[in-house]
């Protein structure tokens, strides 16, 4: 009997999912947060009689086979990149991206990362560093006696300096993007990394070949579907039980075959 198996690998792939949509939960209020959707695929089968396999002298051939599966694997994380809202904070150096694209920053270690985050703010240089200090790529530093930031839909940098009426332009923010976004290695603080999967970053004026176009004083909300959420936590919890019954049941069935004389 390998219910006893089975049943548990399905305990385990529920475990993962409650796993995905906890994590998802805990960060419906994250900024640029993409929501990640756990996908199963079935376990090798069994096979204990053949499909098309002879049924007699006459040619006749059976029509279906007898091919017992042994249960469930995690296959990946999917991460959902659907565009999340837009809030308005009025922060000159807060941005969204409305459409598709990740800002880059420039780690400590001098290693490139990408986020849809776009809380900005500047460092004691006058930098534009991200929350955890990390500099926006290409640089872009703010002049002393600024008085106001401007940043259009086209990634433009204008800054208001002293008395002037005239604005400098300070330099252009670029987007990155990549064939595939899913294959991208989340690594925490809003910030992602290139991988084998993801391909290698291109990079593109906002609002050019399909790219999205920034907001200044605003940010993107998580993409999280509280209430797809709680609605998939239940199912996962019913099925975690269901898959839990199964293995008493067949522990039941084995203690019976146990007793027989």
């Amino acid at each position: 009997m390998n219910a006893l198996g089975i049943a548990a690998t399905g305990m385990l792939a529920q475990q993962t999912q409650v796993d995905v949509v906890a994590h998802n939960i805990a960060n419906a209020n994250t900024t640029g947060f993409k929501a990640g959707r756990a996908a199963f695929q079935d376990l090798i089968y069994q096979t204990q009689r053949r499909e098309g396999a002879l049924t007699g002298e006459d040619g006749a051939a059976r029509p279906v086979g007898v091919d017992i599966g042994l249960g469930v694997q995690t296959a990946g994380i999917i991460r959902l990149n659907t565009q999340g809202g837009l809030l308005e904070t009025g922060n000159q150096l807060d941005l969204a991206i409305d459409g598709r694209g990740y800002f880059v920053v420039t780690r400590p270690d001098g290693s490139a990362a990408y986020t849809r985050s776009g809380a900005f703010n500047l460092s004691p240089e006058g930098e534009v560093v991200s929350l955890q200090g990390d500099r926006l790529e290409p640089p872009l530093v703010i002049p002393e006696n600024t008085t106001r930031v401007e940043i259009s839909v086209d990634g433009q940098v204008m800054a208001y300096v002293g008395n002037e009426i005239a604005p400098q332009l300070l330099g252009r923010i670029e987007l990155a993007t990549f064939v595939n976004e899913a294959g991208l290695k989340p690594i925490g603080d809003n910030l992602m990394l290139e991988s084998a999967a993801s391909g290698a970053p291109v990079d593109v004026e906002p609002g050019v070949e399909g790219m999205g176009v920034l907001r200044q004083g605003y940010l993107e909300r998580s993409n999280v579907d509280v209430i797809k959420q709680i609605t998939d936590l239940i199912t996962a919890q019913r099925a975690y039980e269901m898959n839990s019954k199964t293995l008493t049941t067949a522990d039941q069935m084995l203690q019976t075959a146990n007793q027989i004389r």
